[in-house]
């Protein structure tokens, strides 16, 4: 027996409020059926593309009700509006009655997700990136610097494939066979016939740029997404059992916005363009799944870009691993320790700063007795120290802005 879908109409006078940026317990988004809305910031990072003025079919709140975070933006009505309100719950009904619904929040996540991507890059590290196929000879160059051959060999041939008349074609040829003899890579060609992969740790699963057609679905182990830019290597996200990537260049048909490397031992699930089309219709929960990860990225990102307005480089590192905790769900109690799932390198790419330089913040960071690196692990015997001294460093970045803007 099928349920009905139940949707409430409700509306707003203009100047009204709708949801508020910071608001916990987020449960129901909303779609315009008349009217404008707009969305904003308490701090605007970086400008939405295409505007922060929505109108009919425009969707918003998505992001944190599907990733059951809080708010993170505020929406106010230009005019009156009349909204469709979707509860969290409702969503997987709302797949199988609306398609193109699903579809379009979907899309529509997926062209913010290549955007803030891009955004967050050029940010932390002062360079804008285009999708070009000829930059995979530098994340090939990159990676054979730093002696990690398993991806600097998948990134040369990738080079060697997609840009056979490429600039860099002979040293590229002759850097492939130095380091074949020390490389392990699977995969480079992809597989039609194989849907369960194996990926050892540290081969990587695609790069940025290569045109992409599968989506991945991990069923063991983990995933790092990573992006090269100025010589450095920029962590994205760690992802575990469970979560989705390469949808974007799945959806959009566009080159890959970064690159994703077995963390660990990873075993892949590997959906296609065929049979991801049968999946929205047959299968709703994955669709769901993937539109609450994307929601979950989507927040995650946002909380990254506004990291990088902290000016104190240690109170970025204290900020990035109380991000970390927020994304965990980890209940914040004095004396509670817990184990992040990356080392001090990875936490240094994540705040965007130079290995050498953000090893001298680290040695900073690590002379707080209740933050310690065990086992290529950042380790915190007190969450709530790293809450407090989060909070310090970020209200410290308020008083000097303050300050600043009164001497103006």
């Amino acid at each position: 027996m099928t349920t009905s879908l139940q949707l409430t109409m409700v509306r707003f006078n203009k100047g009204a409020y709708i949801i508020v940026e910071g608001k916990q317990n987020a449960d129901h988004f909303y779609i315009i059926r008349a009217g404008k809305v707009r969305v904003s910031k308490e701090v605007e990072v970086v400008e939405e593309e295409g505007g922060n003025t929505l109108g009919p079919g425009d969707f918003f709140g998505v992001v944190a009700t599907m990733s059951a975070h809080s708010h993170i933006e505020t929406a106010q009505a230009l005019t009156d509006v009349e909204l469709i309100s979707v509860h969290r719950d409702n969503y997987g009904q709302l797949i199988e009655k609306n398609t193109p619904v699903a579809m379009k929040i979907i899309e529509g996540f997926s062209r913010r997700m290549r955007y803030l991507d891009e955004a967050l890059a050029r940010l932390t590290l002062k360079e804008r990136t285009e999708p070009d196929a000829e930059h995979l000879y530098h994340i090939a160059e990159y990676y054979a610097r730093q002696s990690q051959y398993n991806q600097a060999y998948y990134a040369y041939y990738q080079y060697l494939k997609h840009c056979p008349s490429g600039a860099h074609i002979d040293h590229a040829k002759e850097r492939l066979a130095k380091i074949e003899a020390y490389a392990q890579a699977v995969y480079l060609d992809g597989n039609d016939e194989v849907f369960t992969r194996v990926y050892p740790k540290d081969t990587m699963i695609f790069s940025e740029t290569m045109p992409g057609k599968e989506l991945y679905i991990i069923q063991k182990g983990s995933v790092k997404i990573t992006k090269i830019v100025n010589e450095n290597e920029v962590l994205l996200a760690v992802l575990k059992p469970g979560d989705i990537f390469g949808e974007m260049a799945l959806i959009e048909n566009k080159p890959r916005s970064a690159s994703a490397i077995a963390f660990e031992d990873a075993t892949l699930l590997a959906v296609n363009k065929e049979n991801f089309a049968r999946m929205v219709k047959s299968q709703p929960q994955i669709i769901a799944r993937l539109t609450t990860l994307l929601a979950e990225r989507i927040w995650f990102i946002y909380k990254q870009l506004a990291n990088t307005l902290l000016d104190d480089k240690v109170g970025r590192m204290y900020d990035a691993l109380l991000i970390q905790l927020e994304k965990q769900r980890v209940t914040i109690k004095p004396g509670e320790s817990f184990t992040f799932e990356f080392g001090p390198k990875e936490l240094i790419n994540m705040v965007g700063l130079p290995i050498a330089e953000g090893n001298r913040y680290l040695r900073e960071l690590l002379k707080n007795t209740k933050i310690k690196s065990v086992n290529n692990r950042i380790v915190t015997t007190d969450v709530e120290e790293v809450e407090k001294q989060a909070k310090y460093h970020r209200k410290m970045q308020k008083i000097a802005k303050s300050r600043a803007n009164q001497r103006k």
